[in-house]
């Protein structure tokens, strides 16, 4: 039975806002959509990744910084953590197996609409010009989608690019990267993924969730391998003790 998928409710969402509001106030940075997708990529990787790895790769000593007092720390980890179970679940493997059409991913992304970018054009923020480029939904997610990819390289490591998986690899994450492309780009990378076809925005989004569904399901088959264990042979209860006491075995580690 497929699982159903988490979502962050509004008052989460607001909590994660509070926190990236205050770590922006104090210079960081980041943004809400940014680390939506930075998150994203630890999770759709080859294996889990705590905490104390990728908060400083988040975020630098930053974080340690803004939220020093015990209380402030807790209150912004239960923040990031509510985000980060609710993206869990989403890319949770066997959902994905049970029912691989369907997009699971629910991205927290600003929608940018031709208003909004002249409110920030009319307040002097970007030209016009500016705001057609940079101003594009999901830029800045897949933007912390590769900044993660990035930082954490060595879990990342990508298939020969002649082989049918580095065809499909790269396929993953140009769909993740077209967000990122500018308008004349983006045209050019539809004419040759989506012949005759136009896409909109929404749908470009949803093929980058599929996209990183497609690449979390990607380590089923090609994740770390683990490590065989080697045991050696146990000594005898009368044997001297492999640690060098002097001992019997029976009287040391073998008690």
């Amino acid at each position: 039975m497929t699982r159903v998928a988490r979502h962050s409710t509004e008052a989460e969402i607001a909590a994660l806002e509070d926190v990236v509001e205050r770590l922006a106030a104090f210079g960081a940075d980041v943004a809400l959509e940014w680390v939506d997708g930075f998150m994203t990529a630890l999770l759709a990787s080859r294996r889990t990744i705590a905490p104390g790895e990728w908060l400083p790769a988040m975020f630098g000593d930053d974080f340690e910084r803004v939220f020093a007092d015990p209380a402030d720390v807790q209150q912004a980890m239960a923040a990031l953590t509510g985000r980060w179970n609710a993206l869990a679940s989403q890319l949770d493997v066997d959902s994905l197996l049970d029912d691989p059409e369907a997009v699971r991913l629910a991205p927290l992304m600003v929608q940018y609409d031709d208003a909004v970018r002249a409110e920030i054009v009319a307040a002097g923020h970007m030209t016009a010009e500016e705001a057609a480029d940079q101003l594009q939904t999901g830029a800045l997610w897949a933007e912390g989608f590769m900044d993660a990819v990035e930082a954490f390289g060595d879990d990342w490591p990508e298939p020969d690019e002649d082989s049918e998986d580095g065809r499909w690899w790269d396929d993953c994450f140009e769909r993740i990267t077209a967000l990122m492309l500018p308008p004349a780009e983006l045209a050019a990378h539809q004419a040759r993924h989506y012949p005759g076809e136009t896409l909109e925005r929404d749908q470009l989004v949803d093929e980058a969730c599929f996209a990183v569904q497609d690449l979390r399901l990607y380590w089923l088959d090609h994740g770390p391998k683990p490590e065989t264990r080697r045991v050696g042979p146990t000594p005898g209860r009368n044997d001297p003790c492999p640690c060098g006491s002097g001992k019997k075995f029976k009287k040391c580690h073998g008690a």
